[in-house]
């Protein structure tokens, strides 16, 4: 076989196959080689590092170019999928209380060197956000702030909508080149995947996990739980078809690289392609993907709620049914503004403790905790994330709906 047809076969192979082969081969590296596959882990961060870094551009230049020439049956799809994030991240939230209700954890809370610039109150959270919202568009691209660029994308597309037809052609003909290199990137997944999976398991392994077994059952379950059952019924009730089919596929594509990466940012391009390979309309899940990865966070609420409640137990503070409802809402409300990035939910823990008047001291205690299971904490909170976009947005905008 030619170098030439085995490029071939393999850019136009089945890509879950491709990285599923690759997982397989760095599990079986971390353990022949460890050396070895701490080294690998380099393809891992250029893999995360190269989605990162078309994503900014890519959400800007895609988000104008779908709002410039849309339509206005796309703009009312955009109501009942931000309809459906807001309302999935509250049950999430909601699940996560019920849970850690019936079945309580506790932590080993110890004095630790944990800092963080972490948020003191809900007032805090919001003047963060409004920065956000005016920030330059260059430095927002720079910074990967995805809430500036999707403001700016969207003035640039309302204004542009009234544009010259040439004009809003080169937009959407630039959205299109850019699409080009991020499917370059996406087939680069196997390989980025497989240095991840070594790097991570000769690095840290599997073992330090074993003091945590029981909170991250309970975080796991949580993200399980809404993954096959909260979500396919909000499904379910917007379309009123069995939402498995749609689930599973979503779990299997989007949730399975954005375990890896660990970044519901850098998986905006994966979801986008996913999307298209869906054929749901463009100028929908353009704009709805992008925002999902901002506002659509589940698996931030779940974490938020599961940590916080963890830490409560621990310190013997009752819960009565109001408290447990409002830290529902915040917790929902903070996952909202939780980053697009590793371990962005957990340095908004300390907001959700301040309900009982527990101790920042003692919230960034429970922050170590959070980032000693994160191994499969935030690779699973980012795969429910990530892929109840794509569910969500799959459920509105489907062309054959």
């Amino acid at each position: 076989m030619s170098a030439q047809s085995l490029i071939k076969r393999v850019t136009s192979g089945s890509l879950v196959l491709q990285i599923a082969v690759g997982i397989v081969a760095g599990v079986a590296l971390s353990q022949l080689a460890p050396d070895a596959a701490k080294s690998s882990m380099l393809l891992g961060n250029l893999f995360v590092s190269a989605l990162k870094a078309v994503a900014p551009v890519l959400v800007l230049v895609l988000v104008a170019a779908a709002i410039a020439n849309r339509r206005a049956s796309h703009t009312s799809q955009m109501r009942p999928i931000i309809a459906m994030y807001l309302v999935g991240t509250v049950a999430a939230a909601l699940l996560a209380v019920t849970v850690s209700l019936l079945f309580p954890t506790t932590l080993a809370l110890q004095v630790t060197d944990v800092s963080a610039n972490a948020p003191k109150g809900v007032a805090e959270v919001l003047g963060a956000l409004l920065q956000k919202l005016v920030d330059n568009p260059v430095n927002a691209i720079l910074t990967g702030n995805y809430i500036g660029i999707l403001v700016w994308g969207v003035l640039l597309g309302i204004f542009l909508h009234r544009a010259a037809d040439a004009t809003r052609q080169a937009l959407a003909d630039l959205a299109e080149a850019v699409t080009q290199i991020v499917r370059i990137v996406i087939r680069l997944a196997p390989i980025g995947i497989f240095g991840l999976v070594a790097g991570n398991l000769a690095e840290s392994g599997l073992s330090v996990l074993g003091g945590y077994a029981r909170i991250l059952t309970v975080l796991l379950g949580c993200m399980l739980a809404m993954a096959l059952l909260i979500n396919p019924l909000i499904v379910w009730v917007r379309t009123r078809r069995n939402p498995y089919p749609l689930v599973f596929t979503a779990l299997r594509e989007s949730g399975v690289t954005a375990f890896f990466t660990r970044s519901s940012a850098a998986n905006i391009p994966v979801n986008l392609a996913l999307c298209e390979r869906l054929n749901l309309e463009k100028d929908t899940y353009a704009v709805s993907i992008p925002l999902g990865a901002t506002i659509n966070m589940g698996g931030a609420a779940i974490t938020i709620t599961v940590l916080t409640l963890a830490a409560v137990h621990t310190l013997g503070i009752p819960v009565d049914l109001p408290t447990a409802l409002l830290l529902s809402v915040v917790a929902a409300l903070s996952a909202c503004g939780a980053s697009g990035v590793a371990g962005g939910s957990l340095l908004l823990i300390p907001l959700s403790c301040g309900l009982f008047g527990i101790s920042n001291d003692i919230a960034m205690q429970v922050v170590a905790v959070g980032f000693v299971i994160s191994i499969l904490q935030d690779s699973a909170e980012t795969a429910l994330n990530s892929s109840t976009d794509v569910v969500f947005t799959a459920a509105v905008a489907s062309k054959s709906t």
